[in-house]
């Protein structure tokens, strides 16, 4: 039987290994990554905590408790720990393997043993100790794009893990921000309706001394059952709303009832983002975990093309072996060896070419995705803008209003206070005064609102500079 010289065998494994790379060259990926571009300049910095910016210490504790409590969120924590843990074994992977092993067998010969006579037809104990190591040299980087891979998911699991948080921390401020304005519309409704019964008592007064009809009496009768209603929904309102909070916090129904009356006090000047800087975008945690998932398909795409060079093991071996145990660990029974290994696949039927396709189109999903994402991140975020621009803007008209319902009013109590009108008028000025104080209440809770949708597009608050600090740094 003849052999192939050791130079021809080299030649065909180069040959062999040639081919496999023209064939792996034609594969690459068909989608490009989208990119936002920056503004100039931008002077502000992003807040971790944004939420804090209302400085409302119930507010915060709310938040706290949920980001401790809340089963979602600590169901996204459990997945956090098991994509770390995952990228551990394929760690593992790159490192020396040291094995030890022992093995004892009961074993009863053969009378007509072909080895040797000693123990024919009897029992012994066949026993082995030994220690073994082997290291994947890994010259390819198979393994090191493998962890690559594997710690590139745990970012994108931190990424979700934030996007939950960042989820549960927009819920709980968007909810606490109705909370406050139905306690305002409250004090508001409660207002008017002391306004209608006012408005009755002074009807009865005015039949009574024969200046009004039956008519008038029964039309303001008539308005108190819907005032009343108003302040019942208003109550019902306040209710839900605490029981949310209190679920989005981790707690049962009960501690609803605990709930205070919220003393928001927003610390950022809503008239300084008219501008957005792009960037920012980039702190969105969706952003972030469709980055790293790009990341890990390339790095993936690594390992298939690694998959199509020879892989070289070494492994060795050190031990003991004998009959019984009185002289297992001796010289006599001493054993080891060295076992170096070569594997280069050579005809596969395709299988690494079509791996290789298969991560290729992985990685230009992951990439659409993204790019998705970023496209949606960049309409969601101008949205926002627009809309806090707007309810500023509305804010501000409802400020002229209720100015020009206090105008007249003052005019109509200047007038009364003349002798030259009696209190209806006044009355009703006052009803439309405290219409006027419903929107602008709803115009700032609007306001908010949208300001707190914008910081959640942003992925989380921004902190502005002072224009000293802003001159300071340019």
């Amino acid at each position: 039987m003849k052999f192939l010289a050791p130079a021809p065998v080299a030649a065909l494994a180069a040959t062999l290994m040639l081919s496999a790379c023209a064939g792996m060259d034609a594969v690459a990926p068909q989608s490009t990554l989208l990119h936002a571009a920056p503004p100039a300049e931008w002077a502000g910095t992003p807040a971790a905590e944004w939420w804090r910016q209302w400085r409302d210490p119930q507010l915060e504790a709310l938040i706290r408790q949920a980001l401790r409590d809340n089963p979602g969120l600590r169901g996204a924590a459990a997945r956090l720990r098991q994509a770390q843990a995952l990228s551990d074994v394929s760690a593992a992977a790159t490192l020396p393997q040291v094995n030890a092993q022992g093995q004892s067998t009961r074993q009863l010969h053969a009378e007509d043993n072909l080895v040797s006579p000693i123990g024919n037809g009897n029992y012994d104990w066949q026993t082995r100790a030994t220690v073994s190591v082997s290291y994947d040299l890994d010259l390819w980087g198979r393994e090191r794009e493998a962890l690559t891979a594997s710690l590139n998911d745990a970012q994108v699991a931190a990424a979700d893990a934030r996007i939950s948080a960042l989820n549960l921390e927009t819920a709980i401020v968007r909810g606490y921000l109705q909370l406050a304005e139905q306690y305002q519309q409250k004090d508001l409704a409660a207002a008017a309706l002391q306004q209608q019964q006012a408005l009755l008592e002074l009807s009865r007064r005015r039949k009574a001394a024969g200046l009004a009809a039956e008519p008038e009496v029964v039309q303001q009768q008539g308005r108190l059952p819907p005032s009343r209603t108003q302040v019942e929904q208003i109550d019902e309102r306040i209710a839900t709303l605490g029981n949310q909070l209190a679920a989005l916090s981790g707690q049962p129904p009960e501690a609803a009832g605990r709930l205070r009356r919220p003393t928001l006090s927003l610390a950022q000047p809503l008239s300084s983002l008219a501008t957005i800087p792009a960037q920012l975008l980039g702190r969105r945690p969706d952003l972030s975990a469709q980055r790293w998932g790009v990341e890990a398909e390339a790095a993936r795409i690594k390992v298939a093309r690694a998959a199509f060079y020879p892989n070289i093991n070494l492994s060795a071996f050190a031990g003991y072996q004998g009959i019984g145990f009185a002289n297992l660990i001796s010289p006599a029974t001493a054993l080891r060896g060295f076992a170096p290994a070569i594997s280069l696949p050579i005809f596969e039927g395709g299988r690494l070419r079509g791996q290789l396709r298969a991560q290729t189109a992985a990685y230009d999903q992951a990439v659409e995705s993204y790019n998705a994402t970023l496209i949606n991140a960049l309409s969601e975020t101008a949205s926002a803008i627009a809309h806090v621009q707007s309810t500023v803007k509305q804010a501000e008209q409802a400020d002229r209003a209720l100015a020009a319902a206090n105008r007249e009013l003052a005019l109509a109590e200047q007038s009364y206070r003349a002798g030259l009108s009696d209190q209806s008028p006044v009355r009703q000025l006052r009803l439309s005064q405290l219409s006027a104080r419903q929107k602008q209440a709803q115009a700032q809770a609007q306001r908010l609102d949208g300001y707190a949708a914008l910081m959640a597009a942003l992925g989380g608050g921004i902190e502005t500079l002072s224009p000293s600090e802003n001159g300071a740094t340019q």
